[in-house]
């Protein structure tokens, strides 16, 4: 890392480290109100590829106490990648893990099995490309395709975030054209494209909001521009989920069902409640490496049309996914054909929680 990108992040570096230090580091969890059950379920270790205002319905989750309730011992990590979560899901070192709904179809694909059982969004919404306001412009950067021969950072390669990118260059017809760079974390992203390391970067809503108040950064795709993003993927397509071994739904349905309750709890608050007081709940605990006035506008985002409330991954959204998958892209159509809804998505414990 160079001193340059150390000292350009528009995120403050040792805040985001107060919360995402240690790898995998456990991160303490709030105490559980009085009137919590015991953990009549067990230990459950649970990882979250990032941080961010989009996990929010996890963080009132474990800020209310709704897992305690619900039977659940749950220690949180911050597992900082879909492409480490998988690896520690399938080491056993996670029991349950939210990232990229792609990670899971991966692992199952690699010959680990996987079950998504929760979903948290209807749309992905990480696949904005921001790009420094001085490379924008007539001449230069106008559309994706204007990124031809310049380079897209994201997370990790494989990585939902790398797969959105190289989705949205194809769809451009700049595939071959373009480097997407792997640079681990949501801050470095930032960092260098301020910096003008790369020339653009996949990025989240907060990513866009903060380089928007700092003044330097440009969208070139926006999610929440409907008539773009329908152009490029022909409708909603699921970010992220929480997922679990295969084998596992078995052996703990009764602990898997509980996580979801909790969960449910969890998205439920965070629809009746409003923004204000979702940042003022877990704010501090979780999201203090952002300016707080970025979190509350990322949360209007993403609790205004981002937000799956019904927590339902649906057939129809699940295959465009595999679409977008596949041709290449991440896998073979033909590769794909092992991983059908049926065998890769579990929503009946979300149906139960809801009564539906």
């Amino acid at each position: 890392m160079t001193k340059g990108l150390e000292a350009t992040r528009g995120i403050d570096r040792r805040s985001f480290i107060r919360i995402a230090a240690g790898g995998a580091a456990l991160i303490a969890v709030p105490v559980a109100p009085v009137w919590a059950q015991a953990a009549r379920h067990g230990k459950m270790e649970y990882g979250v590829a990032s941080i961010d205002s989009l996990y929010s319905a996890i963080y009132v989750t474990l800020k209310q106490g709704y897992f305690a309730a619900e039977g659940l011992d749950v220690s949180y990590i911050n597992s900082q990648s879909g492409p480490r979560s998988k690896q520690m899901l399938a080491a056993g070192q996670l029991f349950i893990t939210t990232t990229g709904v792609n990670d899971s179809v991966a692992l199952s694909l690699a010959g680990k099995a996987s079950t998504v059982v929760f979903s948290l969004d209807r749309r992905v919404p990480f696949a904005n490309i921001l790009v420094h306001k001085d490379n924008f412009g007539p001449g230069k950067l106008q559309a994706v395709k204007d990124l031809a021969g310049k380079s897209i950072a994201v997370t990790q390669p494989q990585a939902a975030t790398w797969l959105m990118a190289i989705y949205i260059a194809d769809r451009a017809g700049i595939k071959d054209k373009v480097t997407v760079r792997g640079l681990g974390d949501f801050v470095t992203m930032l960092g260098a494209v301020k910096s003008k390391q790369v020339e653009a970067t996949i990025a989240t809503i907060s990513m866009i909001d903060a380089a928007k108040q700092e003044g330097w950064g440009v969208p070139l795709f926006d999610v929440t521009d409907e008539k773009t993003w329908n152009e490029t993927f022909g409708g909603d397509v699921p970010g992220v989920g929480c997922y679990v071994l295969s084998e596992n739904i078995a052996k703990r349905a009764p602990a898997i069902q509980a996580f979801v309750n909790a969960m449910v709890k969890g998205q439920d608050w965070v629809k009746a409640n409003s923004t204000e007081k979702i940042v003022d709940l877990i704010y501090q605990d979780y999201l203090s490496g952002f300016p707080r006035e970025a979190v509350v506008r990322a949360v209007n985002v993403y609790k205004g049309s981002l937000w799956n409330y019904t927590n339902v991954l649906p057939k129809e959204t699940y295959d465009r996914l595999i679409r977008i998958m596949g041709d290449g892209r991440q896998f073979s159509n033909e590769e794909l054909k092992a991983v059908p809804y049926e065998k890769s998505v579990d929503m009946s414990f979300v149906r139960k929680a809801r009564n539906l």
